[in-house]
């Protein structure tokens, strides 16, 4: 497994993708900082970016990359290498890379800037932390979809959706709810609402860590008010964890089911 992640990886590398998200990062890093000379303005900034903009390019990237590769898995099938070990290998490399990508592209001008030295590490290593885990589930959900969908052109379009869906809609179909029932008690389907996005995960467990309340929007207010801030950052933490062994769980399986 370590020898086609290695290979997956250095594919990776070789992508001018690769340089392309890396340097939009940094471009707007060095921005964004320029432009205000504050940290928490910077950071702040930056937790709107790549909370929309993660998602996307990794369920994005990981769709091509599958599609792109699948000659190469047909090639490696036939020979003697376990199923979950190759699709893992091909995962991980793909995987590294965006994270990769993250770190150097938002986290070495951070720490140019100073930002281990300042008030604001913890948030700065809180939105790495969430920016890569992000990039690591839906990287993980779009290998799912291109492995479900032979076609090309309708894997893309789902994963497009999918993320239009997390990113955008989800938000207004849960508003939608909460306005034709107001009149009755949803704290408890609010919260249950938070666990199945991702995104809204991960925004909510950066707005605890800021004292911007208007960020935190109507599930995230009510998740702190009525799991606390202590519990209900454990919470978060344990739904990402398993937003990320449920889609590995299933990529095992389907590898092993798949037929080429």
């Amino acid at each position: 497994m370590k020898y086609i992640l290695k290979y997956s990886f250095y594919e990776m590398v070789r992508s001018k993708w690769a340089y392309i998200y890396t340097g939009f990062y940094l471009c707007v890093t060095f921005a964004l900082y320029l432009l205000s000379n504050d940290l928490d303005k910077t950071l702040i900034s930056l937790s709107n970016i790549t909370l929309a903009l993660t998602p996307l390019i990794g369920i994005l990237f990981g769709t091509s990359y599958y599609y792109s590769s699948k000659e190469f898995l047909q090639l490696l099938l036939s020979q003697p290498i376990s199923r979950w070990h190759l699709f893992l290998g091909m995962y991980g490399g793909m995987a590294i890379t965006l994270c990769v990508s993250i770190l150097i592209g938002i986290g070495l001008p951070l720490i140019s800037f100073g930002i281990l030295s300042s008030a604001s590490v913890n948030l700065f290593l809180l939105l790495m932390t969430m920016a890569c885990t992000l990039s690591v589930i839906f990287s993980l959900i779009a290998f799912l979809i291109a492995m479900q969908f032979d076609d090309k052109v309708k894997g893309l379009s789902i994963s497009i959706f999918i993320w239009l869906f997390f990113a955008i809609l989800y938000d207004g179909f849960t508003l939608l709810l909460l306005f034709l029932f107001k009149d009755y008690p949803l704290d408890k389907f609010t919260i249950g609402a938070v666990i199945t996005n991702p995104i809204d995960l991960a925004r909510i467990l950066i707005t605890m860590n800021l004292d911007v309340s208007a960020m935190m929007g109507y599930t995230g207010a009510v998740m702190s008010k009525f799991l606390g801030k202590g519990i209900g950052m454990v919470v978060i933490t344990i739904s990402l964890i398993l937003w990320t062994l449920i889609p590995l769980g299933l990529l095992k399986q389907m590898g092993i089911k798949k037929d080429f």
